[in-house]
């Protein structure tokens, strides 16, 4: 099971790679490539070292069936579990003899994978991603033990109240919609997981229809054309999803305690967002970096930690998934503290609601916003993450150059409108988890 990055080798300092030139001075390259499609791809070879993310475009765990959530989360699990004629422990050791790191992820929306490797072993890298998509095994004693380290993970999740409050938040918001279920699964429906299930959600979800890859490395465009056609060009040509609706988040307004012995309150809130394709996005996301997105510069962490000392942190986010969004946040707070931390932050959002933002907040947002946009490209990795995600929401190359050229046309009147819009303060959907003093639940 390797849900996270493994088998890095311990010489491959990726981290340095030396990519820390502004985002518009990518060469991105759009490679076309028989029978898979367009491949984005960054050349750098200042290091023998590249970088392979992909994803399958709605093969998330909203594709769960109904008794089978969990499944896709398993499906990421057993991919690097033997593929081919390679077992289990035969496809491990491969992979760590020739130091290449290989990672699959889930989200609601998703599927993804991730591939580095040193130059010289690009080959055997890419059949190795290859074979794991095209010809997972699926054996037996690998489905036992992944399926242990799933039901542990649950109820280890079960101990962090953190987890248990945006869970519950979630199902909340979200009642009969996939969205509302957890992405890794229950202790009910992960033993009724099947080998078939696994298989057939392989055979239906991953396809060359939905398949978006990005290379950033040392590598050129031949190559990347030739290794990743021989990697991908065996998958069918479309997938078999099941149709998601859209869905406007109806987290109940008020507040819902969960009690739990704990000496912390730990606190989700939230109201239905905007979706990514939204014209407001720009705007709505200056208003979420002065309310709370902003770290030290947010309003709630100015009023919640600076000026009275309520807790560690506080933030919001906004959390656009292709068919609904949210503004969500979050605090973790003393239980005597948490009655005066939900009122000052409903007491900011209404502020902001009615007053909206100054033209020195909206300036220092920009700046803020537009000035740290280089810093996420600056290693390959990082590069592979940022072109995934851009070509997830459909944009075009050149978005990397046109994207802080939307922060600075953002006024301040398109702003505070976003903040009407969003930041309805009696309409916040609370979830406290511990055991809060002077806090009732005001909600089922």
């Amino acid at each position: 099971m390797n849900v996270t990055v493994k088998h890095l080798a311990a010489g491959v300092v990726l981290t340095v790679l030396a990519f820390v030139a502004p985002a518009r001075a990518m060469d991105i390259q759009v490679v076309p490539v028989q029978g898979v499609g367009q491949v984005w791809l960054v050349e750098n070879h200042s290091l023998p070292i590249i970088a392979v993310d992909l994803a399958f475009k709605g093969a998330g765990a909203a594709q769960d069936p109904d008794g089978k959530v969990g499944l896709a989360t398993f499906v990421s699990g057993m991919l690097d579990e033997g593929a081919g004629d390679l077992d289990s422990q035969a496809f491990q050791k491969r992979l760590s003899d020739l130091s290449i790191s290989l990672s699959f992820s889930v989200g609601q929306d998703d599927f993804a994978g991730s591939m580095k490797t040193l130059t010289e072993n690009r080959e055997e890298a890419f059949r190795l991603l290859g074979l794991s998509i095209n010809a997972p095994r699926f054996d037996a004693a690998d489905i036992d033990r992944v399926r242990d380290q799933l039901i542990a993970a649950i109820n280890e999740s079960e101990q962090r109240p953190a987890t248990v409050a945006s869970r519950e938040w979630a199902a909340r918001a979200y009642p009969g919609h996939a969205y509302g279920r957890p992405v890794g699964g229950r202790l009910q429906t992960i033993p009724a997981i099947t080998r078939a299930d696994l298989a057939a959600f392989a055979d239906a979800k991953f396809a060359r229809g939905n398949l978006i890859i990005v290379v950033v490395g040392d590598i050129d465009a031949a190559e990347v054309s030739k290794l990743v056609a021989g990697a991908f060009a065996p998958l069918p040509e479309k997938p078999n999803l099941i149709p998601v609706p859209d869905m406007v988040a109806v987290p109940p307004a008020g507040i819902l305690v969960i009690d739990r012995p704990i000496p912390q309150s730990n606190i989700v809130f939230g109201l239905p967002g905007i979706k990514r394709d939204d014209p407001e996005w720009f705007p709505a996301s200056v208003m979420n970096y002065v309310l709370g997105g902003g770290g030290f510069a947010s309003r709630l962490m100015d009023e919640v930690r600076e000026k009275r000392g309520l807790a560690y942190s506080v933030r919001t986010g906004l959390s656009p998934q292709d068919h609904s969004g949210l503004l969500l946040g979050s605090v973790g707070t003393r239980n005597d503290s948490a009655k005066d931390s939900i009122d000052i932050i409903r007491r900011e959002t209404a502020k902001m609601h009615d007053s909206g933002i100054t033209a020195a907040e909206l300036d220092g947002a920009k700046k803020y916003l537009t000035g740290s946009y280089p810093l996420a490209f600056d290693t390959s990795p990082n590069i592979a993450a940022q072109l995934l995600a851009i070509r997830l929401e459909g944009f075009a190359t050149d978005y990397v150059e046109k994207r802080n050229g939307y922060i600075e046309a953002v006024t301040l009147e398109q702003t505070n409108a976003s903040a009407k819009r969003l930041l309805d303060a009696e309409a916040i959907s609370w979830l406290v988890v511990g055991r809060p003093t002077g806090i009732s639940s005001t909600v089922k």
